[in-house]
């Protein structure tokens, strides 16, 4: 296997691009395959380049936080290798924010320069909330923007072909890059060092208000390059990536495990089945990306239309529990044999642990692999801290080159979350034997009812064995008598119905009365984030409210 040659620790993203660049120059780094691009490693070194020098045309410095709000779209791809280069801070935002969330980040964030598209749902929904959320900027001329929200904010470029009030165009910056040279780009990229943060993601806010996390060039390259060990990534790969950017899953699982292995990267600009399929047999891909649900959509599509995935091999499903039908199903039909498992969070760069490519299909569907290569995982107890022995469950902690710096302005945040140089995941885990760990829930999704401890995970796994169910999730809503209740939210499988009644029959005598969900409900859709991952806080406040006339006490589940 020919991979690119470098050490983890002793270069920065920018480096790294030049490295695969001077290595792999002719093999092919970009594709997508809709909009006629198609670019070399070489060649795509030349485009990050020319975006570096923009961005230090525009007067961005060495460390200043610019955030970038948009999908898939390849400039979103330029700016992530750009930044890498000139030094500034990528500040990833989620294409779901609206005006609190995005006024939010950029005052938390500090970040001086917004790069954004339109608007993913229509061209200018974007611009209408960025224009809410500073009234100045069309009255302003671009780069003199000044926010009474938020005073660091100076600047705006617009990706798009028009000219919008107090925005520079994407090409316009580009066109003022001329006036740096190659000599500067490669001053500013060299006074750069491995640990300086280069990222800052958001935490996805599946349990609450995002945090900005610090990632450095080491912490992401270091992951990127375990990861395309354990899928046995190479220059003869090519890697659908329909996840969104904005998240570790897109520009780390994603754009820079294909860059650290000299790999192809074939992004979808907006998920939808149909899309990836084709990416997936245009392109020829040998890897795909997915969460269970884009999965799942992908071989529904599967059953209306013939596409040819005989190419694919591998890839990574992350983000929720992967049903054991699913993965067969993307195994068989899919061809994707050697399809790994990955278990992660932001704060870890983001991946921990990974099952490998030759992994039995069971224990991809059972467990999150093993530690990823550098990295040390254990089990503690979450009162005391101590280490505890295989088959025991408790919260998995992490150590290695993948822990982030560090929680942007929230050194409180930051002491919670790294103890002794161990990050605690806040997740409940059990590892056996071999050290492959099992995921069994959350500390704070852990349901108390009436003194007894009850993990959502153990009950989901039971119901996804009714033949019926096509996904779950379990939640805690309060109750007077036994403190909290359990709440089981159902997506039913097409074609299929279910009551109640019937459900809470299938759990009786199979699983422990105070298991058993006092209400099941039935949903369509989950929440969920940009990334795919479904907000169980907001389920347990749905819950909590549809049913507070109710006294779940009431219910019988002996």
């Amino acid at each position: 296997m020919n991979l690119p040659k470098f050490e983890v620790g002793k270069v920065t993203v920018g480096q790294l691009v030049d490295t695969v660049a001077d290595q792999f120059g002719e093999s092919a780094a970009v594709k997508y395959h809709t909009m006629g691009i198609d670019y070399s490693y070489a060649e795509f070194k030349n485009v990050c380049n020319d975006v570096a020098k923009g961005f230090m045309a525009l007067g961005i410095e060495k460390g200043e936080h610019v955030a970038i709000w948009g999908n898939n779209v390849p400039e979103w791809l330029y700016a992530q290798f750009g930044t890498g280069k000139m030094g500034a801070v990528l500040v990833t935002v989620n294409t779901n924010y609206r005006n609190f969330e995005l006024e939010y980040l950029m005052k938390q964030s500090e970040a001086t320069t917004l790069v954004m598209i339109g608007g993913v749902i229509s061209d200018d929904e974007y611009i209408k909330v960025v224009n809410e959320v500073c009234p100045e900027l069309k009255d302003c001329k671009p780069g003199n923007l000044e926010s009474e929200k938020l005073p660091k904010f100076k600047r705006v470029v617009y990706i798009g072909d028009e000219n919008l009030p107090g925005m520079y165009n994407w090409n316009e910056v580009i066109e003022m890059g001329k006036n740096i040279t190659d000599e500067q780009l490669m001053e500013r990229q060299n006074s750069l060092d491995p640990d300086d943060v280069i990222n800052m993601q958001y935490t996805s806010g599946t349990t609450g208000f995002p945090k900005g996390v610090m990632l450095t060039h080491t912490n992401l390259i270091g992951n990127a390059v375990s990861l395309g060990e354990c899928m046995e990534l190479s220059e003869k790969d090519v890697m659908c990536i329909p996840v969104p950017f904005f998240h570790c899953f897109g520009c780390v699982l994603g754009t820079l495990t294909c860059l650290a292995t000299a790999a192809t990267m074939a992004p979808v600009v907006k998920f939808t089945p149909v899309d990836v399929l084709e990416t997936v047999q245009e392109s020829k891909c040998t890897a795909l990306h997915g969460v269970p649900t884009m999965f799942i959509a992908e071989l529904e599509e599967m059953e209306n239309k013939a596409y040819d995935t005989s190419h694919l091999r591998t890839g990574i499903m992350a983000g929720s529990p992967c049903p054991i039908e699913v993965m067969k199903k993307v195994v068989d039909d899919m061809g994707a044999s050697e399809m790994c498992i990955t278990y992660g969070q932001t704060e870890a760069s983001p991946g921990i642990t990974m099952t490998r490519t030759s992994d039995s299909l069971e224990r991809r569907v059972s467990t999150v692999g093993m530690a990823l290569p550098n990295v040390e995982v254990k089990i503690v107890a979450p009162e005391s801290g101590e280490e505890l022995p295989s088959g025991v469950q408790g919260e998995l902690c992490c150590k290695g080159y993948n822990v982030m710096k560090g929680y942007y302005n929230n050194p409180e945040a930051t002491e919670g979350a790294i103890i002794d140089e161990w990050l605690h995941t806040g997740d409940l885990a059990i590892m056996d034997e071999s050290g492959y760990c099992k995921i069994t829930g959350r500390l704070k999704d852990m349901i108390i009812r009436g003194g007894e401890n009850i993990y959502p995970r153990e009950i989901e796994e039971f119901l996804y064995t009714n033949e019926k169910v096509k996904d779950v999730q379990v939640v805690g809503v309060p109750s007077e008598k036994y403190g909290e209740e359990v709440v089981a939210y159902i997506q039913v499988k097409p074609g299929d119905s279910a009551s109640e009644d019937e459900m809470r029959e299938f759990c009786k005598d199979k699983i422990a009365f105070h298991k058993i969900p006092a209400f099941f409900m039935f949903i369509d859709e989950y929440p969920v984030t940009a990334s795919g991952k479904i907000q169980k806080y907001k389920l347990r406040d749905d819950a909590t409210k549809a049913l507070g006339r109710k006294d779940a006490a009431n219910i019988e589940t002996a």
